[in-house]
């Protein structure tokens, strides 16, 4: 695990170190972009608010940026407000998928959204923290279930 979080954040220091090029990127390029994107830790998900927030800088990298948030799911289940980590999480599914990667790094890619659910649990305390904690593990065992069963970009209205 060590060696894997390590790897992420080299991966992230790597992309966030020099501006995205103006011209059509390698499908390696781009695969350590979603790499760094979309692993479960703090510094991948501060790499992506930041990407998300400046999408034009990344243009040259042809991701798709689209989002349904939740899909049919509540985006603020009890007024826990998930509506960013789904949206990692729509972005690393979509974009590995496009590039015929989806497979291979669904696991990673479930692993942020449920990092990223955990945090926004963080910012409660008590029952709160405990109820937020158990909504985020059943969305997060919904998309690992559902998920691999369902190709295309929406979870058959599920998730």
């Amino acid at each position: 695990m060590l060696g894997r979080s390590f790897a992420a954040l080299a991966m992230t220091t790597a992309v966030l170190a020099y501006p995205a090029p103006a011209y059509a990127v390698t499908l390696e390029q781009k695969l350590a972009a979603l790499a760094a994107f979309t692993q479960p830790t703090d510094e991948s998900a501060a790499a992506w608010r930041s990407a998300w927030a400046d999408q034009a800088s990344w243009a040259a990298y042809a991701f798709d940026w689209s989002t349904d948030q939740c899909s049919a799911s509540p985006d603020k289940p009890l007024g826990f407000d998930f509506t960013m980590p789904c949206t990692r999480h729509d972005f690393g599914y979509r974009n590995y998928k496009a590039v015929s990667r989806f497979d291979e790094n669904k696991a990673h890619v479930d692993d942020a959204f449920l990092h990223d659910m955990r945090q926004v649990c963080a910012g409660h305390q008590g029952a709160r923290r405990r109820v937020c904690d158990r909504l985020a593990w059943s969305y997060y065992q919904a998309v690992r279930r559902v998920g691999a069963l369902v190709s295309g970009d929406r979870l058959a209205g599920f998730m």
